[in-house]
């Protein structure tokens, strides 16, 4: 199966339409009935089925992990498609810098496997872009994967509830152990979101410090309750333990 993605071009644009109507497999080219053939959809880098219930990392049990114990977010929980590895790692690379905006429902899809449909949020606020960095890259990912959940769930959307005043360096350019000080103060919220479960939505979390921001932003703007939505989760290469 890697041999022939790495031969497909995720910027064939024809391909993908017909990767959208069905037609083929993204990954593998073989005909299926949706984004992805069943093969190709169980080879996913899923996460394991015990992971810390807010931070979403590997646990020995279902529950909440010694980190999330001891300095509690400001979210309270995160939902994680799969883990960001191959062949995850490049459908969201292939939507966030090469511009490949059907991507979007691909990714979006995924995300939506996993959300308890008796927990909905009142609203979805994706992650906000700085405005330097969307008019570089032209389109805020989060917001087009957003746009997908939205609609196909029914969640209102909060496009422009919060704002990025801050033109930080991008997270990813960073150690983890800077990336809190980086993103602090970046982000700010212009709406009364008083009583209201938010959903905060981006691609990709690594350390949670840039979701953790915006919880605390929503949070002083009212919401009562905030949950993480993320269509990959980072793993560390050697896991915390639980003690």
């Amino acid at each position: 199966m890697l041999s022939i993605f790495l031969s497909i071009s995720l910027n064939d644009r024809s391909n993908i339409i017909q990767t959208l109507f069905g037609k083929y497999c993204l990954l593998c080219g073989t005909a299926s009935n949706g984004n992805l053939c069943a093969p190709c959809h169980d080879s996913l880098p899923h996460l394991p089925f015990n992971h810390c219930m807010v931070c979403a990392l590997p646990m020995a049990e279902s529950c909440v992990c010694g980190a999330c114990l001891a300095k509690p977010p400001a979210f309270d929980r995160t939902v994680a498609a799969l883990s960001y590895a191959f062949p995850v790692n490049a459908l969201i690379h292939s939507l966030k810098y090469q511009t490949n905006l059907p991507m979007a429902p691909v990714l979006a899809d995924l995300l939506l496997a996993r959300i308890d449909k008796d927990s909905f949020p009142d609203f979805i606020v994706p992650m906000p872009l700085h405005p330097v960095r969307l008019r570089e890259r032209g389109f805020n990912q989060a917001l087009e994967i957003a746009r997908k959940v939205s609609k196909r769930c029914g969640i209102p959307l909060l496009p422009d509830a919060c704002k990025r005043i801050k033109d930080t360096v991008s997270q990813a350019e960073l150690p983890w152990k800077e990336r809190e000080k980086n993103i602090r103060g970046a982000l700010t919220c212009e709406t009364d979101l008083t009583g209201k479960h938010i959903a905060m939505l981006d691609d990709v979390m690594t350390t949670g410090a840039t979701l953790n921001e915006l919880a605390k932003v929503l949070r002083k703007h009212g919401a009562v309750h905030v949950s993480g939505w993320v269509v990959a989760r980072t793993l560390p290469r050697v896991l915390p333990h639980d003690s």
